[in-house]
């Protein structure tokens, strides 16, 4: 039997790990870098302020996934995945080249539709990675393996903000350059996709049904029918709420609390990121090799405890007047700054154990023959929490003008009282619901 820590280097694994790994790398390359040409203006704006246009860029993003994620879960469930993924790769290429026409000819509308065209290939391509896993894993490597994709994509994320600054800065505005990085991605995802092991299919039958409001409905009412798959998918998208709220307050923390400027947040979010890394690995070393909850209360707790750490050390950053501190100040700033970048940390860290469990579980019990729908009702489920994280912080902040740490402190007693009903739901469920993978 081949052992576990293996399986980054198996053909079953290695080539969607990479696929999955470039095309997280090339979505956060492509939006990093249109979020600075639209706000630094290397494009005409048409008049539109820059904070709307960031806005509705998040906004294009995410709306496929309300729109599109049950008809993907149907086509997942019905054909060949291996298959799927090439042509969604294939897709992938025709929107960066539509990028590319974007950027050269400083087209706002058409990098806004390219955006929108991302999230759609996302959304299609989500089904099929998580549903593919039970597949070309063992029943004892799931958590491995989703460990893996999961500190996988975190580097992703942080490697595709950053290389995606750093190729807008270094070109000085010229965006032929942005624009062969992003094809260049794409490119080399298609090929990854190209050694991917066939995939066996359940649900030749199956058919498809192009109304996504009926779709999507159903399911979610399928979604519904499974009381521990149900109770799941609520405690994945609990994590998307938890982290949207404080992901996009970042910016603002380190301008208003910290004092410091963008490459001060970019290093926050780093650590976040990192952070995932690190406790999606642990979780698999910790928690063992067969699906379980072991960790997810672990991370629970520390995803309220290190939330208040992480709002009661803002408390303590001294008042700081004139010129923006850059990251070699902060550094030598003192212990305050030192608190606030260990709590980031440690709140990627519980998020690894949090989230890693649970999206084995996910896939471990979901009925083979709608394990891509269940993940599509996950999708569906993920973008409502994350509208919603951006509602609760627009009333806490805007609204009711409450100050950031008071926003931070609720929604850590929220996380609190979440999860304690999470765990209270989830263990009699797992004992009387049997797990749908081969031994």
């Amino acid at each position: 039997m081949e052992k576990n820590e293996h399986i980054l280097g198996t053909r079953r694994f290695l080539p969607m790990f990479l696929t999955q790994f470039f095309g997280a790398l090339n979505d956060n390359v492509f939006k990093g870098s249109l979020l600075l040409v639209i706000t630094y203006g290397w494009i005409h704006l048409n008049g539109i302020a820059i904070s709307t246009l960031n806005n509705l860029a998040a906004l294009l993003f995410i709306l496929p996934y309300f729109i599109f994620s049950a008809t993907a879960g149907q086509i997942a469930d019905k054909y060949e995945r291996s298959t799927l993924v090439r042509m969604i790769k294939i897709l992938e290429i025709i929107i960066m080249l539509l990028a590319t026409a974007g950027f050269l000819m400083g087209n706002l509308w058409i990098l806004l539709f390219a955006l929108f065209l991302m999230g759609t290939h996302s959304t299609f391509f989500g089904p099929i990675k998580y549903a593919i896993l039970p597949e070309i894993l063992k029943p004892n490597e799931l958590m491995s393996g989703n460990a893996l994709f999961q500190s996988g994509t975190s580097i992703a994320i942080l490697l595709g903000t950053i290389i995606g600054g750093a190729v807008i800065s270094v070109s000085k505005g010229n965006l032929l350059w942005i624009s062969l990085t992003v094809v260049a991605i794409a490119v080399i995802g298609f090929i990854a996709s190209r050694f991917i092991l066939k995939q066996p299919t359940f649900n030749h039958q199956l058919k498809i049904d192009w109304n996504f409001f009926r779709t999507s409905y159903q399911t979610i009412k399928y979604a519904k029918s499974l009381p521990l798959i149900f109770i799941v998918l609520l405690g994945n998208s609990w994590y998307w709420f938890y982290g949207a709220t404080y992901l996009t307050q970042i910016p603002q923390v380190t301008l208003q609390n910290l004092h410091a400027n963008e490459n001060v947040s970019s290093l926050l979010l780093t650590f976040f990121s990192v952070g995932i890394g690190i406790g999606s690995l642990l979780c698999r070393k910790f928690g063992g090799s067969e699906v379980n909850i072991k960790m997810v209360p672990i991370g629970a707790i520390g995803l309220t405890l290190f939330a208040f750490y992480f709002a009661a050390s803002l408390a303590f950053i001294p008042v700081h007047t004139g010129e923006l501190l850059g990251i070699a100040a902060v550094f030598q700033a003192g212990w305050a700054y030192y608190h606030v970048m260990f709590a980031v940390t440690l709140l990627g860290v519980c998020g690894g154990f949090y989230i890693v469990p649970l999206y084995a579980m996910m896939q471990a019990y979901a009925p083979k023959s709608h394990r891509a729908r269940i993940v599509a009702a996950n999708n569906i489920f993920n973008a409502i929490f994350m509208v919603s994280s951006a509602i609760f912080s627009i009333i806490i902040l805007s609204l009711l003008k409450l100050d950031i740490k008071i926003l931070f402190s609720m929604t850590a007693i929220l996380s609190g009282i979440f999860c304690i009903w999470l765990l209270m739901r989830l263990k009699p469920l797992i004992a009387t619901t049997q797990i749908t993978l081969e031994d």
